[in-house]
């Protein structure tokens, strides 16, 4: 193992920032280790992050399948403890990088079987897995994996979108239907799911009333907005409960101003701060795997993006450090005297 490599709990955690400068070396999401490096291999982790660099069922901006290696690269400056959860989530738990599933770019279905396949097998020993998208057709293999093991899984959809219409021109699937076909298959718990943060305008009220018929609640950016952060929380706390728990993540739930480096960006988003704190007040929640998808390079500059997605997964991956049953509740970030390097 590289000498230069933080130790912490017996776990092997990131490159050590005071030894490599931040910008040197391989990017593996937040310099963790990739999953051929842990003395044993694939079943010593409990926390995977995965990457799909796939975007053949996109409705109009391509780049996602370039998202993957984007968001590792951004995420060079995250540091191994999370004070807003009070959890360093990589000597809590074992987490390391398992690189990108070879998804076939030219036939949707034979890509989707792979990412099933991939993420069935990256699971096989009980790690949970985060993958970095990808365009939001993922979700589907996802969600297969995962009720697979868990049954019916609860489902908190981050999105601008509902992603619940039928098909796009003709086609079964894309990234505008990947939440319809989990529910015709049975592999969602539709007494608790919902999406957070859509908005937009929509083709009809067939589209509502589509969503509403397949159990998903709403939560609009809107809503956030009025709302508030925590009464939103407190909604999913009670919508979802201890079920398993999948969270998927398209960055287009930010605004453009905060996420401009996606394929389908809408005004009218939530801030970056709303989102990771929603997802920090899912601590101790029933987290079994996550997503974070449709994050576009191309369309990305000074890596905003890039960051805001980064922080996200690193907060998802803190929540499944923390493990369910975990105090709801923590301590402020930042309290009096204390103070944050770089």
């Amino acid at each position: 193992m590289n000498p230069e490599r933080v130790i912490d709990n017996g776990r092997i955690g990131p490159v050590n920032a005071a030894l490599v400068p931040r910008y040197a070396g391989p990017a593996t999401f937040a310099r963790l280790p990739r999953l051929d490096e842990l003395p044993g291999g694939t079943g010593s982790a409990d926390i995977v992050v995965a990457g799909v660099p796939f975007d053949t069922g996109v409705s109009y901006r391509p780049g996602a399948r370039f998202g993957a290696n984007h968001v590792r690269e951004s995420s060079r400056l995250l540091r191994p403890f999370n004070p807003a959860l009070n959890v360093s989530p990589f000597a809590t738990a074992q987490v390391a990088d398992a690189g990108d599933l070879a998804v076939n770019p030219f036939d949707i279905e034979a890509a989707l079987q792979t990412v099933d396949e991939g993420v069935t097998a990256l699971m096989a020993d009980g790690a949970r897995v985060v993958t970095i998208g990808g365009d939001h057709t993922i979700a589907l293999p996802l969600l297969r994996a995962n009720a697979r093991r868990h049954g019916p899984v609860a489902l908190l959809h981050f999105d601008a979108h509902l992603d619940t219409w039928d098909t796009y021109f003709g086609a079964a699937y894309t990234h505008g239907t990947p939440f319809r076909r989990a529910f015709e298959e049975g592999i969602i718990d539709t007494d608790a799911v919902c999406h957070v943060g859509t908005r937009g305008p929509l083709y009809g009220t067939a589209d509502l009333d589509d969503d509403a018929r397949f159990g998903f609640g709403i939560v609009t950016s809107a809503d956030v907005f009025r709302l508030g952060v925590d009464a939103v929380v407190a909604l999913l706390r009670e919508r979802v409960g201890d079920r398993p728990l999948y969270v998927s993540v398209d960055i287009d739930v930010l605004d453009p101003a905060h996420a401009p480096g996606t394929g389908t960006p809408e005004a009218g988003g939530m801030t970056s701060r709303e989102l990771l704190e929603i997802l920090r007040g899912l601590r101790g929640m029933n987290l079994v795997g996550a997503d974070v998808v449709e994050v576009s390079p191309p369309y990305d500059h000074a890596e905003l993006t890039g960051v805001a997605a980064a922080h996200v997964v690193y907060d998802l991956i803190s929540v499944m450090a923390l493990g369910a049953g975990a105090a709801p509740g923590g301590p402020a970030y930042g309290e009096a005297g204390t103070t944050y390097g770089n």
